[in-house]
């Protein structure tokens, strides 16, 4: 029989404050979590994976009697997946945020009614019943970024392996190492000359670097933005398509194995987990790095259907990759396509390809650059 590695839902709790609602899903386990919202009708949702809900309270609803939310709903979305949805009006929701916090883990969803004369929150309609403008995803007033009106003016691009670690190898004998540099020095040259941004290769040639110095490198630069440039792989050869990676925990089996062979060249021991564990959970630019790698992957998406149509978006996900752990700015790892699906080897030896990959994630980090009110 299969080992059930589902965490147990065991309380849902909320408080109604004068100021905001608090809503808490006692976890007791580290788990990957994702919210949004929907616009018809106005609801928040959180989805936490590789999660389970206590029989008891599968399907259960919360009345809730305020003037911006009317009630909270849970319930197991899948077989992995739990769903919390709050029913709001997004005309009196100023903001809401989704966190978490330790020793029990749990995660708390914030939301704060607009007062008299504030200005729509997110999602809301406007007087005449037009949509307003669609709000960023950290718009909701607590990115620390763009509160302090932060702007991008010093990139790190990290081209992934190199020297004596290849990284995946393709049928045909081609190398990540050399993919990577390839991509990674084509877009140093697109982001110097056409948006005139300082960049800094963590390698600009065949040599091994260290993954723990290549955020030590971004560090000591002061830099704003830290992109690690990669070329995926996988056993099934027949899988295919493009996924972007922020720095959390993840407990998606193919997630996990990803991260073990991206990290398989650290110098790390287990004397060292815990302060490794605390990095990743304290880690506090997760929102920031999580929307720049959001904007990369639907703008590389479309760039690389140009020569694929039939292109697959894996995705955006958390992953705990040594390479990203210890960076002090927003940080996202790009798996570009994969080396052992042998049509998209075909394609990664293209120079056309290779030069939309670039355009795509260009697009991306520009997006995120105008993003904060400074492109």
């Amino acid at each position: 029989m299969p080992q059930d590695n589902r965490t147990e839902i065991v309380n849902l709790r909320y408080f109604t404050h004068p100021n905001f609602t608090r809503i808490v899903l006692d976890i007791g386990r580290l788990r990957e979590y994702t919210s949004g919202e929907l616009q018809q009708p106005g609801r928040i949702y959180l989805d936490v994976l590789q999660a389970k809900l206590n029989p008891i309270l599968d399907g259960q609803s919360y009345p809730v009697k305020t003037e911006y939310l009317s009630q909270i709903v849970v319930f197991q979305k899948s077989a992995s997946t739990v769903r919390v949805i709050v029913d709001v009006n997004f005309l009196k929701v100023k903001s809401y945020r989704a966190y978490n916090l330790f020793d029990p883990f749990r995660i708390v969803i914030d939301i704060y009614p607009r007062q008299p004369g504030e200005a729509p929150g997110p999602g809301a309609k406007t007087p005449a019943g037009q949509p307003a403008k669609p709000a960023d995803p950290l718009a909701s007033g607590y990115s620390i970024a763009r509160q302090l009106g932060l702007g991008v003016r010093t990139i790190v691009l990290d081209p992934g392996h190199g020297g004596a670690d290849p990284g995946c190898i393709g049928k045909t004998g081609l190398e990540e190492k050399d993919i990577t540099l390839d991509v990674s020095s084509a877009l140093k040259k697109m982001l110097v000359e056409k948006a005139g941004l300082a960049v800094i290769m963590a390698r600009e040639s065949d040599v091994l670097v260290p993954l723990e110095s290549r955020t030590v490198i971004a560090n000591q630069k002061r830099a704003d933005l830290f992109v690690s440039i990669h070329v995926n792989a996988h056993r099934d050869r027949k899988r295919e398509g493009i996924e972007t990676f922020f720095l959390n925990f993840s407990p998606d089996p193919a997630v996990v194995e990803l991260a073990a062979r991206e990290n398989a060249t650290s110098a790390k021991n287990m004397g060292q987990m815990k302060d490794i564990i605390q990095k990743i959970a304290l880690n506090s630019r997760v929102d920031e790095s999580r929307v720049l790698a959001e904007k990369i992957q639907r703008r590389l998406l479309e760039s690389l259907a140009l020569a694929n149509p039939k292109i697959k978006d894996l995705g955006v996900k958390g992953a705990p990759f040594w390479v990203l752990i210890g960076s002090e700015m927003p940080s996202v790892l790009v798996e570009i396509s994969h080396l052992s699906n042998p049509s998209e080897e075909a394609r990664l030896k293209t120079a056309r390809y290779r030069e939309l990959a670039v355009q795509g994630i260009y697009n991306g980090i520009m997006d995120y650059v105008r993003s904060l009110g400074k492109g």
